[in-house]
């Protein structure tokens, strides 16, 4: 009776969920459709009929909007916030090119001499679609182009029109795919002004009006569309990434300034571990380009993944200047939960300096549930026979497991460029099975298992790996007279001679790599 009672109750709970989400769902439906609907419903034409068939047929292209989003991106399923994104650049670009449109057309009767069917062609209408690339993707940005020049088409009775403004939002879409500055907004509103000056053009043409006098101010508003979409996508970009807490390329862009407080701090209480970071984001970001992932993301993340060693840089040994470890004097179980600790504070530097959501999922992922292995074996071998011996999850990071490729390439390139600093010999041979045995080992530990990467991106990025790590060891040769020896290095590199023979006689050894350093 018990299980049935809280089947029950599981059951009611989920019904109601779904109920409030669908409630949810319809009233933005309506909302957004209502507004569209106002907005390209003409003045000459506001009539109950109208407006009701112009809503449903504006319903019609939301709904389609969404069900192509969802096959695309199922994430935004329960993403409001993204629902009210897609929601306010569209009405919100119909509501900016009706109030120009409004201004426009005083202005004509102002001046008296301007055609107002002339004024159309200076409606910024691509403003939408570039935000929509900017913000959200590239794919969205030409729905958003298909909708967009529909409604235009309907709200000004004119086809013609409707493939003016498909040409001018396309152009804005596309131009904006790498845009990694803002100045590159402003190179894209050019081009939106040139393709739409030669779309007008053809229009005119079709039209038989382009060797008249009307020409010339056409093709004026057309390059004056670009220069308007341009000013407004600049405006507007900064407010609506704060709003929707949302990165785009260029806000990740200026993340990589290396004078930034945090990372200035970063570079002068552990020198160490900076250095880390930035070989890390070389790795990450020549193996993103190849998985075909936000490079930018991937090498920003790497920058910051570890900042939360800044509490406590002497208990991690790329920081250390001195032979004795801060941890021969803890127990191992100590000296895991301090190394687990710099996941928590690195999120919590990260929250303090208000850096991007994504980035602050990789700072938290980075690790995923990987075991500290260094200070497991090494528990073990201090309660050797003893019961119970120690368990794994104790020295486990609490995770999430890396839930995007990007993460995934964080917690990889950590752990391989951790590891290849205990390489004695960093020749070709023993790099590449050093990552090979790194990767295999988060691969079998399951840390893969929630994010998309496939067996053919892990041959990509193990060969991305390895080859930067063979040329960060590459060899050089002894400068005369600056050699530095101390009384014990002819001693040492005598040894290191003869342990390399014995190895070439007996062959290679069965593990000649780490999986990972000490105090990682």
């Amino acid at each position: 009776m018990k299980n049935n009672h809280s089947q029950k109750t599981i059951k009611d709970k989920i019904e109601q969920r779904l109920d409030l989400n669908a409630f949810i769902k319809t009233g933005l439906l309506v909302l957004f459709a209502a507004v569209l609907s106002a907005s390209i419903t003409g003045d000459d034409e506001f009539s109950l009929k109208t407006v009701t068939g112009t809503f449903f047929l504006v319903a019609l292209l939301l709904i389609i909007i969404y069900k192509d989003l969802m096959r695309y991106r199922p994430s935004i399923y329960r993403n409001y916030s993204m629902m009210v994104l897609i929601g306010v650049l569209l009405s919100g670009n119909f509501l900016i090119g009706r109030s120009f449109y409004y201004v426009m057309k005083g202005f004509s009767i102002w001046f008296g001499s301007i055609d107002p069917q002339l004024l159309v062609y200076g409606i910024p209408l691509a403003i939408g679609p570039m935000l929509a690339a900017l913000l959200i993707d590239i794919h969205a940005a030409i729905v958003f182009s298909v909708i967009t020049s529909l409604l235009s088409g309907v709200w000004l009775n004119d086809p013609f029109y409707a493939i003016f403004n498909f040409a001018a939002s396309l152009t804005a879409a596309f131009s904006v795919i790498r845009c990694k500055k803002r100045s590159a907004i402003w190179r894209a509103g050019f081009y939106v002004g040139l393709v739409s000056i030669l779309t007008c053009l053809m229009v005119m043409q079709i039209q038989r009006e382009l060797i008249t006098v009307d020409a010339p101010v056409a093709i004026m508003f057309s390059f004056l569309n670009g220069i308007i979409v341009a000013t407004f996508v600049s405006a507007f970009l900064p407010l609506l990434e704060y709003i929707f807490k949302l990165t785009t390329d260029i806000s990740l862009l200026e993340l990589l300034d290396l004078n930034q407080p945090l990372m200035r701090n970063f570079l002068v209480v552990a020198p160490g571990t900076y250095h880390h970071s930035i070989i890390v984001g070389n790795l990450v970001e020549s193996a993103a380009e190849a998985v075909g992932v936000n490079s930018l993301l991937a090498r920003v993340s790497a920058y910051y993944h570890d900042i939360g060693k800044i509490k406590m840089p002497e208990y991690y040994i790329e920081n250390q200047t001195v032979p004795t470890s801060r941890h021969d004097k803890l127990a191992p179980r100590m000296s895991s939960l301090i190394l687990m600790s710099h996941v928590k504070e690195g999120v919590e530097l990260a929250q303090h300096h208000k850096l991007p959501k994504s980035v602050i999922d990789i700072i938290q992922q980075h690790h995923g549930t990987s075991v500290i292995s260094y200070f497991y074996q090494k528990a073990k071998e201090q309660q050797a026979g003893a019961e119970p011996p120690p368990a794994e999850e104790d020295f486990r990071y609490p995770g999430p497991r890396p839930q995007t490729r990007v993460a995934a390439l964080v917690l990889m390139a950590d752990a391989v460029e951790a590891a290849s600093r205990a390489l004695t010999d960093p020749t070709p041979a023993r790099i590449s099975a050093l990552v090979d045995r790194v990767i295999n080992h988060f691969f079998l530990d399951g840390q893969l298992d929630s994010c998309e990467l496939t067996l053919k991106d892990l041959r990509e990025i193990k060969s991305h790996f390895v080859y930067l790590l063979t040329g960060m060891f590459h060899r050089r040769i002894n400068y005369p007279g600056f050699e530095i020896k101390d009384a014990s290095s002819d001693t040492r590199q005598a040894g290191l001679q003869a342990l390399r023979q014995d190895k070439d006689k007996k062959g290679s050894p069965e593990n000649p790599v780490p999986v990972k350093t000490s105090f990682n």
